[in-house]
Parts: structure tokens; sequence; C-alpha cells
């Protein structure tokens, strides 16, 4: 479903297309990796003093996005959120740290884009399967999902959650990769990288310049519906851009597709009318508001 470094069109290929017809020299190293983590392709590439120091910043930014996975992570059982989102009704559990931190930030999003981001929706995910083959939920159960998500769903009471309702549960795909970059980022700044692009399914992070003599990174964003066209180019300097679209992940339920972004507030997911590009310097926030933003339409 997921397609490595295009989820929204915006690709490292040709980044590294654009230096080498631009003339980059220089004495230090270019390092690019790509992996796969929560559940899509991470690619990073950048500029070290040496080839064994780029591999080591490579390695320290892959390690934090996956212990990051290992707190956020919602396919699998054994994160901190998996083990919240099990927890009986009406039980108060304490959260640990990092997990209320994340939680606190990304529910704070939805009273400030009046609950068109809320990543409290996995009775709607269920209600809809769309982490299976889909289905139109009937009205009756399509009400129960919506009691069941958004504010009535969980609650964070200090340091403490509380379960509210059978089949709440917490989704961290509006969130995650933006939080990961985040931490990645960290991670590259501390052992002195300036210069570095970092594509994870399509969220860009840019670092720096993009090499000596450079004014930015240049980023292509995907036309909304015709994926393998560009609709417009980015140049970014110490940015994220976050694309939210439904062209890629979809159902298709009778002929019908159902985009993945679903509306909090009605429970339906978001009519594929084209898509949102947010930029900003803070990726959990580039990541939240270009779903927020695509939801409101």
């Amino acid at each position: 479903m997921r397609r490595p470094l295009l989820l929204t069109g915006l690709v490292l290929a040709p980044v590294a297309l654009v230096l080498a017809l631009a003339g980059f020299v220089s004495d230090d190293a270019w390092v690019e990796r790509i992996g796969y983590r929560m559940g899509t392709s991470l690619g990073i590439r950048l500029n070290a003093p040496t080839r064994e120091a780029g591999l080591e910043a490579i390695e320290a930014a892959f390690e934090r996005v996956a212990r990051l996975e290992g707190v956020l992570s919602t396919w699998r059982d054994d994160t901190d959120l998996a083990r919240l989102n099990r927890i009986p009704v009406g039980h108060a559990v304490r959260l640990a740290p990092e997990l209320r931190g994340i939680l606190t930030e990304a529910l704070g999003w939805s009273g400030r884009t009046e609950g068109a981001f809320d990543p409290r929706v996995g009775a709607l995910v269920d209600a809809w399967d769309l982490r299976g083959e889909g289905r139109v939920p009937e009205l009756r159960g399509l009400e129960r999902a919506v009691k069941a998500s958004g504010p009535d769903a969980f609650q964070l009471d200090g340091d403490r959650a509380i379960r509210l309702r059978e089949g709440a549960w917490i989704d961290a795909g509006s969130f995650g990769k933006g939080a990961a970059l985040r931490d990645a980022h960290r991670a590259l700044v501390e052992l002195g990288v300036t210069d570095a692009l970092l594509d994870f399914g399509g969220q860009i992070l840019a670092m720096g310049a993009g090499g000596a003599g450079a004014d930015g990174w240049t980023v292509p964003v995907a036309h909304p519906s015709r994926r393998d066209e560009t609709a417009a180019t980015l140049r970014l300097r110490d940015r994220s851009a976050a694309t939210s679209g439904s062209s890629e992940r979809f159902v298709t339920v009778d002929g019908v597709r159902y985009g993945h972004l679903l509306d909090p507030r009605s429970g339906r997911p978001v009519e594929a009318w084209g898509s949102v590009t947010v930029i900003a310097s803070d990726p959990f926030v580039a990541d939240v508001l270009s779903t927020a933003l695509f939801v409101v339409g």
C-alpha cells in the first residue's frame, strides 16, 4: 500500500540529482541510508566530516526512531501506547513521562483545531475496517464508534490516563512520524550534523542548506491525484514539510474508495478533494496540521 519514499510525493532521489547538476564539490562525506520504520520507509542523507562519522550519525537517528516506535506503535502489542489502549474501561493508569508528554501535546492540538485533529479515533478505524479490507458501517455501529472517539474515548488527568469507552483506542498515525522525525533531528544535532535530508514515508525534514553554496534543499510535491507528476517545488532549510491527502492510502468497498483519514467530528472518511502541505520548523506540528487542515477542507 505504501511505496518507499513516495507516500506524499516528496522524494530523496531528485535532491541528489539537483546537487549533482549544480556541480557540488566537497571534501566532506555524503552518506545515505534507507530503512524501514513505523510501517514505512525512512531515508536519511547527510553530510559529515568523514564517512565513519556520517554512518554513526545515521545509525543514531535510526535508533531514536526505532525507540519511539517502541513507545507509539499500535501495530505491535508490546508498546506503551498499545498497552494503554488495552486498559479496562474506567481504570486509571500512570503514564510513562515520554508518552504522557507526547499525548498531552497531541490532544492539545485537538482543542486548538476544534476537533478536526484528534488521535482518539481507533473505534472509527475499526468501524470502517481501515486496517483491513474496508467496510461501510451501519448507522448504529457508526454512532457507537463516534461516541467511543474524541474526548469521550480517553481522558488525561495529570500523569494518569483513563479509558472511558469500550472499543476506544488512540491511533498515533496522525502524529507518530512527526514525533519520530523530531527525535531523529535531536540525535543528529547532538552529533554535530548541520546538513541533512530525512524523508519519512513522504514527510520531509531538511536540515541546513543542502551543501556548500546551496540555499536550501529542493523538494518536489506530488500532484494530489496524479502521483507521478510534480505540482509544486519547495526550497526547504531547517524546516519540515508534511503532506496529507487520500490518494495513496484507501480502501475500496462496493466500488467506492474511502480514504484513510477520518473526520473525528462526523466519524466519516474525508473525501479525496486534494491535498494539504504544511511547512513548519517542528516536524510534529507539520504532521498534525497537515492532517487537521485536510480534514477542514
